[in-house]
């Protein structure tokens, strides 16, 4: 099976030290976060998970522990152009590019992925500024990953929150925003894909099979996968990814993006991360009276007989 820690927070950037001592202990609680009395166990095993699945806009913290990890790991760093304003706690650009350097160096560049999304335009961001901005990135990446993935912003009600006046991007430009970033990906061998975004952009050379997909998991990892059909439970309609069984929290990021749609209460941020314990089986809090838990049902989906290396 296998495990992700980024869907509703980035685990890596604020809560290494809770993840590696979960990672000791051997299991981790995770509250449903539409029932929260509903807890499911995991049992952090690398007989049963074959990979762990990491999504951050900064893996520094955990970076000086990738080689303790007795786990498989997938990496998707985003980096974006966006100043202060819009991801008020996102370390410098330059920073990040940094660490992405030195963990491709220790986990591959098959299994590292660089995410440059959102994507949004405005007066400040137009489409030569993100022209320039992907050029630039790409040259400092250039041989540490193979794959961009990239999704243009989504107008959940959540966004719309505490992002009022940003608008959706109109399809001609997204088109030709596409075309052009393929044209640089192909300059500094990366290929460019898109997650949920319209398929139609395969005409101007985007792969558009997902991010979180199985067979890109299976090159991360150099495994085959056999996957039941329940594992893209938690996968948006239309959306092949393998997406179930996170580890993480909503509203417990503190990055503070606008287009976050895993943090829609910056109050509740706050709370949130008063309330969370390193030493605590769960990411935020503990065990509460009335907690109903079950044991997440895990075996390996690897099939052992076929390598893919």
């Amino acid at each position: 099976m296998i495990i992700n820690t980024g869907q509703r927070t980035d685990i890596p950037a604020f809560y290494s030290r809770w993840f590696l001592n979960r990672l000791k202990e051997g299991f981790v609680m995770v509250r449903n976060p539409f029932n929260p009395l509903q807890v499911t166990r995991y049992e952090l095993d690398p007989a049963k998970v074959d990979a762990l699945c990491f999504c951050t806009k900064n893996p520094l913290p955990l970076l000086p522990y990738i080689d303790k990890i007795p786990f498989r790991q997938v990496w998707h760093v985003t980096i974006t152009p966006y100043g202060k304003e819009i991801e008020p706690n996102v370390p410098p650009k330059e920073e990040i590019i940094r660490s992405f350097r030195k963990l491709s160096g220790k986990v591959g560049r098959n299994a590292l992925t660089w995410r440059y999304d959102p994507i949004f335009i405005s007066e400040k961001y137009d489409f030569d500024f993100h022209l320039h901005a992907f050029d630039h990135m790409a040259s400092a990446l250039e041989g540490s990953t193979g794959t961009v993935i990239i999704s243009f912003i989504d107008l959940y009600s959540k966004i719309h929150r505490n992002f009022p006046e940003v608008s959706r991007v109109p399809h001609a430009c997204q088109y030709r925003l596409a075309a052009a970033f393929v044209s640089i990906g192909k300059k500094y061998g990366m290929e460019i894909a898109s997650c949920h975004e319209d398929p139609g952009l395969a005409r101007v050379g985007v792969h558009v099979d997902g991010c979180f997909t199985k067979e890109r998991i299976e090159k991360a990892i150099g495994e085959r996968l056999s996957v039941p059909k329940s594992a893209n439970m938690e996968a948006r309609e239309g959306c092949s990814c393998l997406l179930g069984h996170d580890l993480g929290a909503y509203n417990s990021c503190l990055h503070g993006c606008r287009y976050c749609y895993a943090n829609y209460d910056r109050k509740l941020v706050e709370e949130n991360w008063k309330r969370h314990d390193d030493h605590s089986s769960f990411l935020i809090g503990n065990s509460e009276e009335g907690d109903i838990v079950t044991r997440a049902e895990e075996e390996s989906w690897i099939e052992r007989e076929v390598s893919l290396f």
